[in-house]
């Protein structure tokens, strides 16, 4: 079964009602052989924060060194991203996997009379997924209520309610208690206690329904077991909290190194402090609920609570995207999370607040707009969606409450490119109202085209499948694919009008198979640059934001050149920069501690110099698989003495290391670069470049070190690398780093098989989408046992792939043999530009 057909099967279940109870997903588990029987699963309940809790909890438990499987709802901009394991999303493969398992079972029950729905489907594919990774953890958000709910065909482990308010009240009751009783009922069968944040009657009755609750509150508020504190925000994208575990002695829970603790969140308002707490304890109690042996192995204290909190990164869930202007993107889709957001915008400065508003029909969207800050200016808009509410009818209802600039607009992309055009540097653009407002938003400010290298009907067939089209349809264009080829994501109507003035111009375009509105579609332009030329300013006159969209084209198809200054600030500014590889470590995997005496290293950094290194990256820890991690001190002695002592050398000095106080240090000591092959792992590491105003090489790495014999399930591993990346060097963004400064690195050989190394290398000019210099990282790997290269002998094969590298558009290689790469490097630049001197 083609993607399209599980995707377009699925999204089709949505036509049917939800109806409240547990009894038809129990069956399809039964039928699927009860997968996750075994799993210990994390369940939260609750009326706001569900969402950020279940992200906090899977990361603070990543943190602690376990497998875990997150699912949430709904999706922001694609389907996959509700299922994800270890933070990667379910591949498109296992979706058409399990429809395929399923849809002869989902048909008989339809014919029944007993449909299942969207959710319950989708529900039952994520514990499927979960327990076919293997996951240590399950942490499943709960959709509509609790007790009905279809993720309580699980018995969980640990479970919470993290707030409880009037919704949904035609499901769950019309009253507070009748509500918070219905989300109660998601207490563990077990000893283990319900955790909740509720407070005032909602506690109560949670209280009256589970038979032991341990509560979670703010400082100054009601008497609570666990009690945090909202220090406020640091700068423009995290806060500090306090969290006091003083009463936590009730059901299973871990030995502590601290009972009170200060944290970093990336999630900024007081009730994240609140949702920080309750992660930490339903985090706790699945440690403590593991066997002695078990629990032995994971890392669980106040440390890694702190690592797992600041990493938990949630889109659309107050996102600062940019500072100057001030542009948030925040999912708030009822009264109590829109006054939320208000109270935590207020703690910014702005001139005028300009708000992009779109909702659901059924939301109470006319006490949000009461509950908003007075915006001076409001565009309304319709998400992509069968639910979503007219625009004029918004309008209306912001006229209503003085608001006096409102128009009514049309699709959120539009909506959101006319506010921005008339945000001012001071001023502050909010997008809310819903998730799918906020998701349709967040795509056109990070999506990213993909430029294709199409050189004959093979490779263009495997484009379009990965987009995926239809047979038929590839067929039909896959010998059209020539010249330029580009594939981008969009939505179903920027897709139509794609479709039609490409082809009106004598290009052509594949498009994604999938049909159903609200989920992002693939397509594949083709052409020559003539026609794009002419498409493009067709579009910059179409209707649903395609004028942002012809921008991006024109990037990656060459009608944009890059402006080139007098001054260039760094070495890949005028070519392909050679980063000669100086590891001070006893065990690295190719020089074996060459330089690890801190003389050899001195020198050894004076000699690639005199071959013509461009760079020199120093570390002091190993990344090899299996490598043991070194302590931060022993890493700053090893490093910062060969640093301080080559530092005056004409040439740029890297830093290789994966810990920001290593980083830090290095700078001081005169360092100019970070490379940090952990992506980005230590959250301080991008606020320190952005202070420092110094480069970051961000690199893509499933494990660092490397886990060796890791399986790694990558549906294309370009499109998925460049899909992580791109949100590592948002993350950079959003700390002040700008994308210039961010230098990518697709990480071959880390979490890669050698085929999959080959295929990144083969496919490099795909990641200038990114609009980031790029580096390769390559020098004597492993994957060179795919062309039957031992260890000893590599050097030729990494010359060739560094040919190969800087042909594609590599901006910066890493290398051990510097003289024998540079000259790689200078021919193929002479290719190039053969009367350059």
């Amino acid at each position: 079964m083609d993607y399209h057909e599980a995707a377009d099967f699925l999204f089709d279940l949505r036509r049917f009602a939800v109806r409240p109870g547990t009894e038809s997903i129990a069956a399809l588990r039964a039928e699927l052989g009860d997968p996750g029987d075994d799993l210990p699963f994390v369940q939260i309940a609750g009326s706001n924060g569900k969402g950020s809790t279940a992200k906090m909890v899977e990361s603070i438990l990543r943190e602690s060194g376990l497998s875990v499987g997150l699912y949430s709802s709904p999706h922001l901009t694609s389907l996959d991203e509700r299922i994800q394991v270890d933070g990667r999303p379910i591949t498109a493969s296992a979706i058409s996997d399990f429809i395929e398992r399923t849809k002869p079972w989902l048909v008989d029950r339809a014919a029944n009379g007993e449909p299942l729905t969207f959710f319950e489907v989708v529900t039952m594919m994520g514990i499927w997924y979960f327990d076919r990774e293997d996951v240590d953890v399950a942490v499943l958000e709960v959709g509509l209520g609790g007790e009905y709910d279809a993720t309580s065909v699980v018995d969980p482990a640990a479970s919470c309610v993290t707030t409880v308010t009037l919704e949904h009240t035609a499901v769950l009751g019309d009253t507070i208690e009748e509500i918070a009783t219905t989300k109660a009922k998601v207490a563990p069968d077990n000893d283990t206690p319900l955790v909740t944040g509720a407070t005032g009657e909602a506690r109560e009755a949670v209280r009256a329904e589970a038979d032991d609750l341990l509560t979670v509150g703010t400082e100054g508020g009601e008497s609570s077991d666990v009690t945090v504190s909202y220090d406020g925000r640091v700068n423009h994208t995290e806060a500090s909290a306090r969290i006091g575990l003083p009463t936590v002695d009730r059901g299973p829970w871990p030995t502590l190194d601290a009972s009170e603790f200060d944290v970093r969140l990336p999630l900024l308002g007081e009730h994240q402090a609140l949702n920080a707490g309750i992660a930490t304890v339903l985090a706790g109690q699945v440690v403590g609920s593991f066997g002695d042996q078990e629990a032995e192995a994971v890392d669980f204290g106040a440390e890694t609570i702190g690592r797992g909190l600041r990493n938990a990164h949630w889109p659309g869930r107050f996102e600062v995207m940019r500072e100057e202007p001030l542009v948030v993107l925040d999912g708030a889709h009822n009264p109590e999370a829109t006054a939320t957001l208000t109270e935590t915008l207020s703690t910014f400065e702005y001139d005028n607040l300009h708000l992009v508003f779109g909702a659901m029909g059924d939301k109470a969207y006319a006490e949000m707009a009461e509950t908003l800050p007075t915006p001076d200016s409001v565009i309304t808009c319709r998400p992509d969606h069968h639910r979503a509410e007219d625009p004029d009818v918004l309008a209306r209802v912001f006229e209503d409450t003085g608001a006096d600039d409102v128009t009514a607009g049309s699709s959120v992309a539009e909506a959101f490119e006319a506010a921005r055009d008339r945000t001012g540097a001071d001023d502050c653009l909010l997008v809310c109202g819903s998730l799918f407002a906020v998701g349709e938003a967040r795509t056109t400010m990070t999506r990213r085209a993909v430029p294709k290298r199409v050189d004959d009907n093979e490779t263009a067939r495997e484009v379009l499948s990965n987009a995926h089209v239809t047979d038929w349809e590839i067929d039909t264009e896959s010998e059209r694919a020539v010249h330029r080829v580009v594939s981008l994501p969009v939505e179903g109507r920027q897709a139509t009008i794609l479709d039609r003035e490409l082809r009106s111009l004598g290009g052509s375009c594949g498009s994604s198979g999938v049909t159903a509105a609200g989920e992002l579609h693939d397509v594949v332009l083709m052409g020559t640059v003539a026609q794009f030329r002419q498409l493009t300013a067709t579009l910059d006159s179409q209707p649903f934001g395609l004028g942002g969209i012809a921008d991006e084209i024109r990037e990656q198809v060459g009608l944009i050149k890059d402006e080139q200054t007098d001054s260039q600030q760094y070495p890949w500014d005028e070519g392909t920069a050679v980063m000669g590889i100086l590891n001070v470590t006893p065990d690295s995997f190719h020089d074996g501690g060459d330089f690890f005496d801190r003389a050899a290293a001195i020198d050894g950094a004076k000699a690639l110099v005199e071959e013509g290194a461009d760079i020199i990256d120093i570390g002091g820890e190993s990344t090899r698989p299996g490598a043991d991690p070194v302590p931060v001190d022993e890493e700053i002695d090893r490093v910062v003495p060969v640093i301080e002592a080559v530092s005056d050398l004409d040439v740029q000095i890297s830093v290789d290391t994966r810990k920001a106080a290593v980083a830090e240090a290095a700078l001081e000591a005169g360092a100019d670069i970070l490379n940090d092959v952990a992506g980005l792992e230590d959250p301080a590491m991008r606020f320190l470049a952005a202070d420092r105003e110094v480069p970051v090489i961000v690199m893509h790495s499933i494990d660092t070190p490397v886990v060796p014999d890791r399986d790694v399930d990558y549906e294309d591993v370009v499109e998925d690398v460049i899909r992580s990346l791109n949100e590592r060097v948002l993350l950079a963004e959003k700390a002040g780093i700008p994308r210039e400064r961010i230098i990518v690195d697709p990480g071959l050989g880390f979490g890669k098989t050698a085929a999959e190394s080959f295929e990144l290398l083969g496919r490099l000019d795909e990641f200038h989408a990114l609009g980031c210099p790029i580096l390769v990282g390559h020098s004597h790997k492993s994957m060179f046992d795919h062309v039957d290269r031992t260890p000893d002998d590599r050097l030729e094969a990494t010359v060739a792939a560094t040919a190969l590298a800087a042909g594609r558009g590599a901006d910066i290689v890493r290398v051990h043999d510097v003289a024998e790469n540079r000259t790689a490097v200078d021919v193929q630049q002479a290719t190039d530009d053969p009367r350059s001197e």
